[in-house]
């Protein structure tokens, strides 16, 4: 069976992710996703590495679609790549996905050899 997508939800450039119009776009409020089960793999060793993704926004006129964004991240799950720029990727792929006011990615690594990793990547529309 397949399913039909609403019109209201359009695809953007960047692969996977999908947006929606801010049902709220004549104020300014904050979104927080979090997804506690991020994986991909150390570009060094090739194990694998656990985390979290922890997504703040200010959406401007698009919200980003919570599945197309679980889908997004499952592309990491065989990929070699560094926290840094999983971190920044995420962040400028969902820049370019929704265009919000203001964006802020926090990606948390669970202990290696006993060392622990957070990167904060951060995006402000005043400042583009």
């Amino acid at each position: 069976m397949t399913v039909k997508r609403k019109p209201a939800i359009k695809k953007t450039e960047v692969r996977l992710l999908e947006v929606f119009a801010n049902p709220s776009s004549n104020r300014d409020y904050e979104i927080e996703i979090e997804a506690p089960e991020f994986t991909s793999l150390c570009p060094k060793t090739g194990q694998p590495d656990f985390g979290e993704v922890v997504v703040v926004y200010i959406p401007d006129k698009k919200c980003m679609e919570l599945k197309s964004f679980k889908y997004y991240l499952q592309q990491f799950r065989n990929k070699g790549i560094f926290y840094e720029e999983i971190t920044n990727r995420i962040l400028d792929d969902m820049v370019k996905a929704c265009s919000p006011k203001f964006m802020e990615i926090t990606t948390r690594w669970r202990p290696r050899g006993g060392i622990s990793t957070n990167i904060t990547a951060v995006y402000s529309k005043d400042e583009d």
